[in-house]
Order: structure tokens, then sequence, then C-alpha cells
């Protein structure tokens, strides 16, 4: 049996969707956060009984400011996150360098408490420690959950937040800008838009499309009712 080779095959039955790649989060957020808030805005300025002209003012200043403010925010949080991350990475590899010997029962005892024996597990310890790069990336996946050659790019989330928020907020706009004068319509749109967004996110989820949709429906409806009823309580007139 030792000189034969055992060749393992097999058929791989299923994908796995990409959710490391430091775009899902931002570009999702983004695209509700910018339809919820900005029709919110606009639900709000035109519930003090401001002109189309100061409405779609309000509007655009809401897709501009949150969308920098978005991308901004989610450029400095993927990133303080990497830099904390990094710090423990490298306290690894200080201790993979200086402290090797109890690194590697560290790891053997890992796969003991999974359920391998411990013989097989030291071996397998033994063996993943010689190289050094290679135990630093299984010391941070057993460890941190992390694989350190695969952080999330803030710079991705900051784009992809960026341009979902400006999509998501332009959206309620849009009727204002061709001249609408009457909120249903924006009203509508945004409606239709909040349960379509809702529905698309469900295809990174295990929630049903329909599930999905309908929450978002149900929340951005709610958030844009407040912001309206606020400006109709106060009925100040812009300008």
């Amino acid at each position: 049996m030792s000189d034969e080779t055992i060749e393992i095959t097999g058929e791989i039955h299923h994908d796995h969707r990409d959710v490391s790649g430091g775009w899902l989060r931002p570009t999702v957020f983004g695209m509700m956060d910018g339809l919820v808030s900005n029709f919110a805005l606009i639900a709000g300025i035109a519930g003090a009984s401001a002109t189309s002209s100061q409405v779609s003012l309000a509007g655009l200043a809401g897709l501009v400011g949150g969308a920098f403010s978005m991308s901004t925010g989610e450029y400095l949080s993927v990133q303080s996150q990497n830099e904390s991350t990094q710090a423990e990475i490298d306290v690894e590899r200080h201790e993979l360098i200086h402290n090797a010997a109890a690194e590697q029962a560290e790891l053997a005892q890992m796969y003991v408490e999974r359920g391998v024996d411990r013989e097989t597990a030291l071996k397998v310890a033994e063996q993943l420690s010689r190289d050094p790069d290679q135990a630093l990336i299984i010391h941070a996946q057993e460890e941190l959950g992390v694989d350190p050659h695969q952080l999330p790019s803030p710079w991705t989330a900051a784009y992809s937040s960026l341009a979902s928020f400006s999509v998501g907020a332009f959206i309620p706009l849009l009727p204002y800008l061709m001249g609408a004068h009457t909120l249903w319509i924006s009203g509508i749109l945004s409606v239709l838009s909040l349960f379509a967004a809702g529905a698309a996110a469900a295809r990174f989820t295990s929630r049903p499309w329909v599930y999905a949709g309908s929450r978002q429906l149900v929340l951005g409806v709610l958030a844009a009712a407040v912001t309206f009823g606020v400006g109709t309580l106060f009925h100040a007139t812009v300008g």
C-alpha cells in the first residue's frame, strides 16, 4: 500500500457566491440607503410645501452629499478594519518566528478539538508549519477567521458605495428633474425600486425574493412616511 498512489476525485455540484470581495455589502447598502434617504428627504421637503425646483435642489444636494459621505465612510471603515486585522496578523507572524514550537502545538490542539486524533493532528501541524508563509495563513484563518492575502479592498468598498448610492438617490429625484410637481410620481417609482432592490439583494442571501423585497419596501416606506409627516407637521415654506 505504501507504493500505491491514492487519487481522490469527485465532482463539484455547487458554486459559492463571492462574499469576500468587499463590494457586496456597500453596494447593497448604498443602493438601498440612497433610495430610502433621498426619497425621505424629498418627501420631507415636499411635505413642507416647497416648489418643484426647491425639491429638486434638495434632492441633488442629498444625492451628492450622501454619496460622498457614504463612500468616505466605507473607505475609512474597511481600511480601519484591515489595519486592525493586519496588526493581529503581525502578532501571529511574530509568534511563529519567536515561539514556533508553541504555535505548532496550538495548531495541533485545534485539530484535536475538531475531532482529529492527536497523532494525526501533530503530523498535520508539523507538515503545515514547515512553510512559514503557509503556516501564517493557516493560523490567521484558524484564529482570526481571515486570509491575510484576501482582505477586502477599501477602494472597492468606496467606489461601490459611491456608485450604488448615487443610482439609488437618483431614482426618487428623476421625476422632479423632469418637471413633476407632485410627490406621488416619485413615490410610486421609489416604491417599485425599493421592492426591486430588496428582491435583487435576495440573490446573495438565503431569503426568498418576495420576503426580501417586501421587507425593504415596508422599511423604506416607513422612513419616508415619518419624514414626510415631520415636514407636514411644521408646514414650513422653504425659501
